[in-house]
């Protein structure tokens, strides 16, 4: 469009390559780095070096939390129990994303879905699938814990039942 370049010209203006829309592109670059306290939900953690994966299950209303929670949301209650996470379900919902944040920028294209484990639990993890075309809502997965090579830390992972 003729006023695009004039835009550019004056503004830092760029155009989104997949819509052709233009997007005003911040000139401060933004990083951040966060320390969050864990000591509520340690043991979450600590399942996962064990290879052990923990929700938490509210007492007083049956809720259930992955990740865990030290309190209930939707109560409020501070009476909740760790329990482990089946690690066989069926798959709810994935995605393929391929805009990407910032941080994720030197990933490849990867594949996000939803899991319920057979005791409840949702679990929203990395997809590990060599065929998407194999993917299909309600199939059997297995939520696996692994290591992120590029990241160097234990991860949870749904991986389809084949």
């Amino acid at each position: 469009m003729a006023g695009d370049e004039r835009l550019s010209e004056n503004f830092p203006i760029i155009f989104d390559e997949k819509l052709n829309l233009p997007l005003w592109k911040d000139l401060r670059e933004l990083k951040l780095r966060y320390n969050l306290p864990i000591s509520s939900v340690r043991k979450f953690f600590e399942g996962l070096s064990d290879g052990v994966l923990y929700g938490t299950h509210c007492k007083k209303c049956g809720e259930k939390f992955f990740p865990p929670k030290p309190r209930c949301s939707t109560c409020g209650s501070r009476d909740v129990e760790w329990v482990e996470v089946s690690n066989v379900g069926r798959l709810l919902s994935y995605t393929v994303v391929n805009v990407k944040p910032e941080s994720y920028q030197h990933h490849p294209d990867y594949v996000v879905g939803i899991a319920e484990a057979d005791n409840g639990f949702k679990v929203l993890a990395w997809v590990k699938c060599e065929n998407l075309d194999k993917l299909r809502i309600g199939m059997q997965v297995k939520i696996e814990i692994g290591k992120h090579e590029r990241e160097n830390t234990l991860l949870y992972y749904i991986v389809p039942e084949t």
